[in-house]
């Protein structure tokens, strides 16, 4: 098979050139798209979005699937500040041919 592309990962309309990478935010998962969303509601909607197709089960059907996202199913509350939240922990794997050093040119 062949390497996950920009649209499968980040929607239709996922693009790049040399410089940037463009991802409209009318593709991610769960966002309302705003001129003030932030870093943290954009890095959930893609991480999202992305464990929408980069997760093992597609991974069983494509061998060029190298980072799986799951989501580890299992919520806690957790106490912080003297305040209850709920945590949803997502579990991101990189796997490369023996390599023990995280490069994103490898991926």
């Amino acid at each position: 098979m062949a390497e996950p592309t920009l649209q499968q990962v980040f929607g239709t309309n996922a693009s790049q050139d040399a410089t940037t990478i463009t991802i409209t935010k009318a593709d991610l998962t769960g966002l309302t798209a705003s001129g003030s969303n932030t870093a943290e509601s954009l890095i959930t909607a893609i991480i999202l979005k992305a464990s929408s197709y980069l997760n093992s089960t597609n991974q069983g059907t494509n061998t060029d699937i190298q980072i799986t996202i799951e989501d580890s199913n299992f919520p806690q509350v957790v106490t912080r500040n003297n305040a209850q939240y709920r945590q949803t922990t997502y579990n991101v794997n990189f796997q490369s041919a023996d390599n023990y050093t995280l490069d994103p040119d490898n991926f």
